[in-house]
């Protein structure tokens, strides 16, 4: 497949290609170009695949989709700039004794499950800002030691919200010149930084829901989120220890490398298509960097280390783990 078309990391494949199906060819997922004259982009075992992300114009055959839900393919989709619209999630066996145990999970179970999420959180924060250079993090540190103090989710909520605006206020000395963050904007973002950031998140939940579906995790149900219809609050929750670690990481990799430029960006604050073409093969590089899991002490990619995280939440919601252990990087 050609790189500018589509890419294939681990169990995950994008496609970008505008006007193109993806079709199944006896035990092969095929990309085919249908509106141009490529014909053919790419071609990957069934079995090695659990995800795929279309953006824009992009199909599925019914025969495709019948071995998706077969094989338990997720298949999100997402507009042509990277806005997540929805997902197919097939059936498959949600093992019901997981199920049950994550639905009777008790309060107190729940908070110190958030309390190992935020405190990380924190951590990384401090970890991040530290690896750019930035000194004087001393609040952050004071904060992260009150996470253990919370005596529930409000008082957390607010320890974890004071702790982000400590840490944005400082994120803008990571940065190389003329690039600038002053405040976190979501809706619309306000500046090129906040765009970025906002379309990592987006990705980053979107490999943290692929992870929970495999493990047989309900997503809506969290620990710290407060409930909302079509929220995935747990998806979110676990998303927490990553944002800095991971997402923030990452958009500030960009462009102090120059990788992503102010030209790339529309009068939206949008990546432009070439733009969001670049993000995405970044991206999925990027999640297949392998680092050393401080829990299990191993090397291994970034997407793999998602998803052991869910496979320790797992053990920790069923009661074969006595505590979760969220990814805290230190150095």
């Amino acid at each position: 497949m050609k790189a500018s078309q589509g890419m294939f990391k681990d169990s995950v494949v994008y496609v970008t290609t505008q006007g193109s199906q993806v079709r199944i060819d006896g035990g092969q997922v095929v990309i085919y170009d249908v509106d141009g004259d490529d014909g053919e982009l790419g071609s990957f075992p069934v079995e090695k695949l659990d995800t795929i992300n279309v953006f824009g114009g992009v199909n599925f055959s019914t025969p495709f989709v019948a071995t998706a839900n077969e094989h338990g393919i997720v298949l999100n989709y997402f507009t042509q700039n990277g806005k997540y619209r929805g997902s197919f999630v097939p059936e498959r066996n949600t093992i019901a004794e997981v199920r049950r145990a994550q639905y009777a999970l008790e309060d107190r179970d729940e908070l110190a499950i958030a309390k190992a999420m935020i405190a990380a959180k924190v951590r990384n924060a401090r970890t991040i800002l530290s690896r750019k250079g930035v000194r004087g993090t001393t609040v952050l540190k004071d904060l992260g030691e009150r996470v253990s103090t919370a005596s529930n989710k409000d008082d957390l909520r607010g320890i974890e919200g004071e702790a982000a605006e400590r840490y944005f206020g400082r994120l803008d000395e990571t940065l190389v010149d003329n690039w600038t963050f002053e405040t976190r904007s979501k809706r619309p973002p306000e500046d090129h930084i906040n765009s970025l950031l906002s379309l990592t998140y987006v990705m980053m939940k979107n490999e943290v829901l692929s992870a929970l579906r495999c493990y047989n995790l309900d997503p809506f149900l969290g620990v710290l989120h407060a409930d909302r219809h079509g929220r995935p609050s747990l998806a979110l929750d676990l998303q927490e220890e990553f944002r800095p670690l991971f997402c923030d990481a990452f958009v500030t990799r960009l462009v102090n490398r120059g990788t992503i430029t102010h030209d790339q960006f529309g009068n939206d604050n949008r990546l432009t298509d070439d733009g969001f073409q670049a993000y995405l093969n970044k991206f999925d590089g990027y999640m297949g960097e392998e680092l050393t899991h401080p829990h299990f002490e191993y090397r291994v990619s970034r997407r793999k280390a998602i998803r052991q995280q869910v496979i320790l939440l797992r053990k920790a919601i069923t009661g074969e783990l006595d505590d979760y252990h969220a990814l805290e990087v230190s150095r």
